[in-house]
């Protein structure tokens, strides 16, 4: 499809706020620490129909960009792709996309008449509308029994112990029902009120305040930020911090961290000159829940022809990490197809943005929830060593879809 280079605007700070509040209420958005993305409309799909790891799939996305690309004007596309990396995906790009971070926010327009379609928007967003009569009345439930997710931690156990996996991480489903359909803008505002350190993203219905970046390009820079082990929190300073203590001395947690490190740094070394992994982690807090974290940082390594990897290609050579599957790899993919019995979609999938230019950011797909009118469907996960404790797995992933649940249900 042959699309038009388009059009690049500068927005004022009142053009700004009133498209992200259209695209708070019928749009896409991506908005983390001051910096934020938002999309209206599909001009092109960039479909990976073999999933993340179709290579030249993947390259061939950020061709597309950049073949878009003149000075002024660099398309964005943005997507929220299945966790599975053998399963089809797709990155919008939208008509038009307005990049804030911080400053004078740009919009970029791939339409015929772009500054037609800008002042449409603008219109459309300064009449604002009448705001939907939010639900109030909500039915929760486990989409299988509490003993059915135990029975399954205490089966992966016991292949953890047999040697074939290192570690692998079990998810289950809670569904909703409301008497109305979901406000997408209250859900979105309610999380970025409730988790303003997380990305708050909402694509095409996936909604959810993700803590992990997965990785960030910016030039040749590469950066990951990993989260595994966890521990609650309850408000209480001296609580906290005695547990926060406790995760940073448990040699199970520690353990589970140290995987999921080791996998992303063993899949970066090749394609950057220098990796940066600090020698432990530290402690990242949430607003119920504390986990690991490890801030690692690189220099991308140049191709033979002068180029560097994308963004896109960067999250192809890390997802899905241990964070959300397993080790080994592959194995722990194979056990969670065969025992999991969830279709995970883009749950604990990477969700972000690719620039023309290679740019982009992803993070993972957790504390999140599919939303389809009066319909949620929210997932969790735990992973599960040698000695986790079935009950105690359980508590977590309920702990872990807390973090959706105070945003969604409202009665």
């Amino acid at each position: 499809m042959s699309v038009p280079a388009g059009a690049s605007f500068q927005l004022s700070g009142d053009e700004f706020a009133a498209l992200r509040s259209l695209a708070l209420r019928r749009g896409d958005l991506l908005e983390r620490d001051g910096s934020c993305l938002l999309a209206f409309g599909t001009r092109e799909e960039i479909g990976l129909p073999n999933g993340l790891g179709d290579d030249d799939a993947v390259s061939s996305a950020h061709q597309r960009l950049a073949e878009l690309a003149r000075p002024g004007v660099r398309p964005i596309a943005l997507g929220a792709l299945p966790f599975r990396p053998d399963e089809a995906g797709a990155l919008q790009l939208p008509e038009v996309s307005v990049l804030s971070r911080g400053g004078p926010a740009r919009a970029v327009v791939l339409s015929g008449s772009p500054a037609e379609r800008l002042e449409a928007l603008l219109r459309e967003a300064r009449a604002g509308g009448r705001p939907s009569q939010a639900p109030d009345s909500f039915s929760l439930c486990s989409a299988r029994p509490h003993e059915d997710f135990l029975e399954k931690v205490a089966k992966a156990v016991a292949e953890v112990q047999s040697g074939r996996l290192d570690k692998v991480v079990l998810a289950r489903e809670v569904r909703i029902e409301a008497n109305r359909p979901f406000c997408q803008a209250d859900i979105l505002e309610r999380l970025r009120s409730l988790h303003p350190s997380c990305l708050t993203f909402c694509l095409d219905g996936f909604v959810g305040a993700s803590p992990e970046l997965l990785v960030a390009r910016r030039g040749p820079e590469v950066s990951s930020h990993p989260l595994a082990g966890t521990a609650p929190r309850s408000g209480d300073a001296e609580a906290d911090a005695r547990a926060a203590e406790a995760l940073l001395t448990s040699g199970k947690e520690q353990a589970e961290h140290r995987a999921v490190v080791e996998a992303i740094a063993h899949a970066l070394r090749p394609v950057t000159d220098e990796l940066e992994v600090p020698a432990g982690p530290s402690i990242v807090s949430l607003r119920n829940l504390s986990h690991l974290g490890t801030y690692i940082r690189g220099a991308l390594a140049a191709r033979a022809d002068g180029t560097l990897p994308s963004a896109l290609e960067a999250v192809a050579l890390v997802h899905p990490t241990p964070a959300v599957c397993g080790t080994p790899r592959e194995t722990a993919l194979e056990y969670i197809e065969k025992e999991e019995e969830l279709a995970r979609g883009r749950y604990a999938g990477p969700v972000g943005w690719l620039r023309s230019d290679g740019d982009g950011e992803f993070h993972l797909g957790i504390r999140s929830g599919a939303i389809e009118g009066p319909a949620a469907r929210l997932c969790a996960g735990a992973g599960i060593l040698a000695d986790s404790e079935p009950a105690a797995e359980l508590r977590e992933t309920q702990l872990k879809l807390q973090a959706m649940l105070a945003a969604v249900v409202r009665p």
